[in-house]
């Protein structure tokens, strides 16, 4: 039974092949499934027993087998038609993440310009009782999942001639999303006289999400490092990232440690919402705030969004 997240096709075309090396027939001598991987980290309410398993097969028997597995382990079980179906259910789930955090990211670019809060704005859309699900905006996307796996169809539809502008473009509006915050910065450092070369950021939250400890394609680094590249000098705080580990595409990062959170810096840029940040008092800093999670409710000229 395969569970990682992959593009339609990969385990009848890729898996089984490799399988039937050994001189065994699939649905004779062994059964194949696809399961994708249901999970929603420091959710308290869905753990993997209770989050419902999509199961699919490439025979009946193997169906009812992988289903039979399934079934000592979670609340209940989805069975559907093929293998294909299942590995497509998954990256539907992502996608659908994907364009919509797009779509509030656009939202947000362009309401700003009118002066209209994109927050309010959700919170009010909210109150509608059908038709209408809430997503939110931020300084991009992170994880190991929404970032990457919407591409996985993407290169498969290409084999059958489809584009998938959707996708394309839901990636394209996410990846652009830490330089808008880089130029929030820039905005927020001019009014209160400072030019970015040199001036002192500290960035809050590695974690690509609240009061975990994965930062797997996080948006921080991004910021870190454009950033930096614009003359900034760069710090981090995550209580939940003391140091930081090798990473796949910022390993230059790799051993810089957590820094205090103090008034000695220039601006402070909150990129992730961990809890523990709405304890600290930052009216009482008198330093720039950058809000990319709309995390604070500060009634003062030091508070910005982004």
């Amino acid at each position: 039974m395969l569970e990682s997240t992959t593009y339609p096709g990969t385990t009848v075309e890729v898996v089984v092949p490799i399988l039937e090396k050994s001189g065994l027939k699939v649905d004779q001598d062994f059964y194949t499934a696809f399961s994708p991987e249901r999970e929603d980290p420091n959710n308290p309410q869905y753990t993997t027993e209770t989050i419902p398993k999509v199961v699919g097969a490439t025979s009946n028997d193997g169906l009812e087998v992988a289903n039979a597995v399934y079934s000592q382990i979670v609340v209940r079980t989805v069975p559907v038609s093929s293998t294909q179906v299942a590995e497509a259910t998954k990256l539907m789930e992502n996608i659908f993440r994907s364009v919509n955090i797009a779509l509030v990211n656009e939202l947000k670019v362009a309401f700003m310009k009118m002066g209209i809060d994109i927050w309010e704005v959700i919170e009010a859309a909210k109150t509608k009782p059908f038709g209408f699900m809430p997503f939110y905006p931020g300084p991009g996307l992170g994880g190991h999942c929404i970032p990457i796996d919407p591409f996985y169809l993407s290169w498969k539809a290409r084999e059958y001639g489809v584009s998938t502008k959707f996708i394309e473009l839901a990636g394209e509006i996410n990846t652009s999303m830490p330089y808008f915050v880089v130029h929030r910065a820039m905005e927020v450092l001019n009014e209160f006289g400072k030019p970015m070369k040199g001036s002192r950021i500290l960035i809050l939250g590695l974690a690509y999400k609240a009061n975990v400890d994965d930062d797997r394609e996080s948006p921080s680094y991004v910021l870190m490092e454009k950033l930096e590249t614009k003359g900034a000098v760069v710090d981090y705080n995550n209580p939940f990232v003391p140091i930081i580990k090798m990473t796949r595409g910022h390993s230059k990062y790799a051993g810089r440690k957590s820094a205090e959170i103090t008034s000695d810096y220039d601006l402070i840029l909150i990129s992730t919402a961990h809890t523990i940040y709405k304890d600290i008092n930052f009216n009482n800093m008198g330093i720039p705030i950058l809000d990319t999670r709309n995390m604070l409710q500060l009634k003062s000229s030091l508070f910005h969004k982004a």
